[in-house]
């Protein structure tokens, strides 16, 4: 039910619902004029050219909410036709309302030269189907209005395309910004364990080594036996020492960079693919250096997974191997493989290198890609 719900959402953004209104004042304008006023008299053709462009839109927010695919072309080449045949078979005004819909639409898709020739192209062509098909003198007054109306809904969506890429920009700078900052606080909790032992180690461990040898000499320098205190407290010395390097051996059990926190905050702002996390409690690395070049590359896939794949789902596991981190990241996108290896692929390989990594690519079991990392646990 979850998962429906968010499909449908992108047909739902403010938009989207204005074109709706827009297409459904379209329709009940159309019902309710008299048949005799449709080419052939013939109701059906122009209902039928508004089914056929709801449908195009509609799909076309279904199958590519928010990023470019190679069906928004055709698609909105449907809306073009549908909106120039509607004006054909019912010679109303009201007709060429749709084209500022289909103008808005492809201000979502298309750059801005691109945006102005086809609005070019496209009005030249109902100004021709007009003259043609309608018995009307002064259109061009009307279409001067409508061509108004298409450039206000075209920097509108414009604008919001533009505003709706730099908020997810600022929300991934963001999350990258938590993630440095969560790798810089492991780092240092990481320094100051490390500290903490040799303190103890180098301090705490050398003064009671001292006292131990004290008590040692203490107790074989009388001529009689030496003290039962005496002995006591060098049995607790001993002990003491002991505990001390039990300690010190227990903390730097735990010494290494956990990325856990990173990661989480790093996937935390993307609303899709869904991406499932699977961290070892194992899968630690010694350097800086390699902890943030792993972190990069799970970012630098996470985004190509986000902008090429189309994926529904993303995995992603840490794991420790012996004396080697693997890193598995894969999704059930469309990408095939061999893939076009440019700047991302050969900047992964790159940073994976500088810490002696390694980066394999194949086709995931999901249907998408899969990326095997590897680098020694200590960088």
């Amino acid at each position: 039910m979850t998962s429906a719900l968010g499909a449908l959402r992108p047909l739902l953004n403010p938009l989207n619902m204005a074109a709706y209104v827009t297409w459904f004042a379209v329709l009940v304008v159309l019902i309710s004029t008299p048949e005799n006023r449709f080419l052939f008299g013939n109701r059906e053709l122009p209902l039928a050219c508004l089914v056929i462009f709801l449908g195009a839109f509609v799909g076309k927010q279904l199958i590519s909410p928010g990023r470019p695919h190679w069906s928004d072309y055709p698609l909105l080449a449907v809306e073009a036709l549908a909106t120039l045949a509607l004006c054909v078979v019912w010679p109303r005004d009201m007709a060429p309302v749709l084209a500022i819909v289909f103008i808005a639409d492809c201000a979502m898709v298309l750059s801005s030269a691109a945006l102005i020739a086809t609005g070019i192209v496209f009005n030249a062509a109902l100004w021709y189907l007009v003259m043609t098909f309608w018995n009307f003198s002064r259109f061009w007054q009307v279409l001067l209005a409508y061509v108004g109306f298409q450039i206000f809904a075209a920097l509108t969506a414009w604008y919001a395309k533009r505003a709706e890429c730099a908020a997810k920009e600022l929300q991934e700078t963001n999350a990258h910004l938590l993630a440095t900052r969560s790798l810089l606080e492991e780092s240092a909790r990481d320094g100051e364990r490390l500290r903490l032992a040799r303190e103890l180690h180098d301090v705490a461990g050398h003064k009671l080594t001292a006292l131990k040898l004290n008590l040692a000499a203490l107790e074989r320098g009388g001529e009689s036996a030496a003290p039962e205190s005496v002995k006591v407290a060098s049995q607790l010395a001993t002990e003491l020492l002991d505990d001390i390097r039990g300690v010190v051996a227990q903390i730097r059990q735990h010494d290494g960079l956990d990325l856990r926190q990173a990661l989480s905050q790093l996937i935390a702002p993307l609303p899709s693919p869904r991406i499932h996390l699977d961290l070892r409690d194992d899968a630690r690395v010694d350097s800086v250096a390699q902890a943030e070049a792993l972190l990069r590359v799970v970012q630098e896939a996470l985004t190509n997974i986000v902008r090429h794949a189309g994926a529904v789902n993303a995995w992603i596991s840490l794991r420790r191997d012996g004396d080697v981190v693997r890193l598995s990241i894969r999704d059930d996108g469309r990408g095939v493989v061999p893939l076009r290896e440019g700047f991302g692929l050969s900047g992964m390989r790159e940073r994976l290198a500088l810490v002696g990594g390694t980066l394999g690519i194949s086709q995931s079991d999901a249907g998408g890609v899969a990326l095997e990392i590897t680098a020694p646990h200590s960088g």
